[in-house]
């Protein structure tokens, strides 16, 4: 199962130790100077997943002269219902394969695929990065779902006058009520973020994450995460969990409760994070990812981003079917109304078992 990857002379393709502290430290450098580096690339980020889900956390590293000079991050992610994948980055929205200059990408793809089959995993997703060309089992997904970013302004009223009009009047609404911020990773604020996201994903049908997935990724990153929480009359109503990567904020895990429309608490909290994002020294905001035309989308593009198509690689061993863990898809569109019918608590308590195999 260790056994050396097929490579020229000059280099070496290898499995990394993720437990050794200099191999971390050499792949943070990596990433840091890469163009393409994502918060999803990081060591952390890894095995953050691996401890709030029990998935496995692996790299393929390409080395010369003890150099690293390609590097991609996977996660092997089992589930009972929708399979194994092995998934780059696992439970994000990026990742992929990063290389240096001059880098011959194709023996890394073939050790990808001979990983996955010496794992058991009959498929592979790479969520951006480079991307493999006209290899047998290789699907290149575009256009599915679009990236929305853009610079952040340089004071506050600038910020609001970036928003587009009819956004920006539901902004001012949420600055004239009678809401509260708060920001922070304590016990307090991860609890509230837990309960919002929870009631926020079930409205939408989807399992919620084990609350150990956010513990994993706040207590990783440290100063690189933290947690922004609207309270109305001291009740949270919409909380988003973000992460900061070279200069950009990225707000990745966030919701509202049902009373949060009403109170424009969204609007109230992505405006408050794009704030405190600047404050902190960030240049950009990454909305993320949406599926093209979506509800999220179409919110995006609401704010003034505009979107970007995306495009991912995705892999399946010869015969395998294909694995489908989209939740708008025909196969599982009945299963999300019927999960949305389930009484909150219920949901709570059955989501994160289903959801830590979602990848």
């Amino acid at each position: 199962m260790n056994a050396p990857f097929r490579l020229d002379m000059a280099a070496r393709l290898r499995l990394a130790d993720l437990a050794d502290p200099n191999e971390v430290q050499a792949i943070e450098a990596f990433i840091v100077t890469h163009p393409e580096g994502t918060p999803f690339h990081r060591p952390v980020w890894l095995k953050a997943i691996a401890r709030g889900t029990g998935n496995e956390a692996l790299a393929l590293v390409v080395e010369r002269c003890g150099t690293i000079e390609a590097y991609l991050p996977l996660t092997l992610v089992s589930s009972p219902v929708f399979g194994r994948v092995l998934a780059s980055s696992g439970f994000a929205v990026g990742g992929g394969l990063l290389v240096g200059e001059g880098i011959d990408p194709a023996p890394v793809f073939a050790a990808l695929e001979e990983l996955a089959l010496r794992r058991s995993a009959p498929a592979v997703e790479l969520r951006g990065g480079l991307l493999p060309d006209a290899r047998a089992g290789w699907h290149i997904k575009s256009e599915s779902h679009c990236g929305f970013a853009r610079p952040l302004a340089d004071s506050d009223e600038a910020e609001l006058t970036a928003i587009p009009r009819k956004q920006r009047a539901e902004v001012r609404k949420g600055l004239a009520g009678d809401l509260t911020v708060e920001i922070g990773t304590a016990e307090a604020d991860r609890a509230a973020h837990y309960a919002v996201y929870a009631q926020s994903v079930h409205n939408l049908g989807t399992p919620v994450f084990p609350r150990s997935l956010f513990d994993a990724v706040l207590d990783g990153f440290g100063a690189d995460a933290d947690i922004l929480t609207v309270r109305h009359e001291g009740q949270p109503v919409a909380s988003v969990l973000s992460l900061y990567h070279g200069g950009a904020v990225m707000p990745y895990w966030g919701g509202g409760t049902h009373a949060a429309r009403a109170l424009r608490a969204n609007d109230r909290m992505y405006y408050e994070l794009m704030l405190h994002a600047r404050r902190r020294g960030c240049t950009s905001f990454d909305f993320g990812r949406s599926k093209t035309n979506s509800g999220p989308y179409h919110f995006k593009r609401n704010w003034g981003f505009e979107p970007q198509p995306l495009s991912y690689g995705l892999w399946n061993a010869p015969d395998a079917p294909r694995r489908d863990a989209d939740p708008t898809s025909s196969g599982n569109s009945r299963l999300v109304e019927l999960w949305k019918k389930l009484p909150l608590p219920v949901a709570n308590a059955l989501g994160p078992w289903i959801a830590r195999g979602l990848g």
